[in-house]
């Protein structure tokens, strides 16, 4: 029923009233955001993390060194070189999420370093079969300076990899999340833990045919420990339906390959490799295909890492936000 004036104009209705009121909401609203708009660009901006900005000073004093080969200091340059990575991506992803592996475990991010040098002597025994890669060094060491030397570059795996890891996180991204959950029951666990023993026997026996299960064979041998322990599982994340470490690890480790190969490439010492197969198409010093060993390598850090963590668990070693926010609470 319409309503009209004394003078023939309609009278406003129950419906003009809520329109003009939500209009008039809106016009608050946008007001709002303006404001909220100014405060923020007059806000301002913090500063830039110090271990970022040593960070970066590191890379740009050491990469020119490493490049240009100045003895002595090149024959020294891979871990201030990967120092400096690793506190550039650490400050990255304190900017990105407000919160690092250093800013919140301060010094104990030492044990990263600590439990990434039994993890590559581990690879170094494995590759004693394929034989996949091998170091030129500037000059002969002897066995002790060799082994520390060696240990004190291997120390940056696990934390250049799980730190690259965390600004991956930052993003946000969950393309696997289709997959689902997964049931990983104890005789699935079993098995697996049994495939993984089968594959680490295929590669010392045919380490020709066999070669790539070198990044594959330690997730199936380690992970079903890390959960029978109790630890933080690749297995207890797929139960859940959480994929997005596999891709956050596989994408940050495919990243660090990048610099590892780059920075590698014009260096003293260096590695070089030798992949049966598939030794062609050369980025850098690796092969093409071999990028995508880099992807189930990160997950082989992770449940190391895990493993490490759950069996010196007095020690309340560091962990490290790996699966993205929207998928589940790291």
């Amino acid at each position: 029923m319409w309503l009209f004036g004394r003078d023939g104009a309609r009278a406003p209705g129950p419906h003009d009233t809520t329109r003009v009121v939500g209009k008039q909401n809106a016009m608050i609203h946008t007001r709002e955001q303006r404001l909220a708009r100014q405060r923020a660009a007059s806000r301002p901006r913090p500063a830039p993390p110090r271990q970022l900005l040593l960070g970066i000073a590191l890379i740009a004093l050491v990469w020119p060194i490493a490049w240009l080969q100045w003895r002595p200091f090149s024959d020294y340059s891979f871990f201030p070189l990967w120092l400096g990575y690793i506190l550039t991506v650490d400050g990255l992803t304190l900017l990105r999420a407000g919160s690092s592996p250093l800013s919140r475990a301060g010094r104990r991010v030492v044990w990263l370093f600590l439990a990434s040098i039994p993890l590559w002597w581990l690879f170094e025994v494995i590759n004693r079969a394929p034989h996949n890669w091998r170091y030129q060094t500037p000059r002969q060491y002897g066995p002790l300076a060799y082994v520390l030397l060696a240990s004190l570059a291997f120390s940056t795996v696990t934390p250049a990899v799980l730190t690259t890891t965390e600004l991956i996180r930052s993003f946000r991204l969950n393309p696997l999340r289709r997959f689902g959950p997964r049931r990983f029951e104890s005789r699935m666990l079993l098995l697996c833990h049994v495939v993984g023993w089968l594959m680490l026997a295929a590669l010392t026996f045919f380490p020709r045919q066999g070669f790539p299960l070198v990044w594959m064979s330690l997730i199936f041998i380690l992970d079903p420990l890390v959960d029978r322990l109790g630890g933080r599982s690749v297995a207890s994340y797929l139960r859940r339906g959480d994929w997005s470490l596999i891709f956050n690890l596989g994408l940050a480790t495919v990243l660090c390959g990048w610099f590892w190969e780059m920075w590698n490439y014009y260096s003293m010492p260096k590695w070089s490799y030798s992949v049966p197969y598939a030794g062609f198409w050369h980025v850098w010093e690796m092969p093409v295909l071999g990028y995508g060993g880099y992807i189930p390598f990160g997950v082989e850090v992770f449940v190391f890492y895990q493993l490490v963590a759950v069996v010196l668990r007095r020690w309340r070693l560091p962990q490290l936000r790996v699966s993205t926010p929207d998928a589940v609470n790291d």
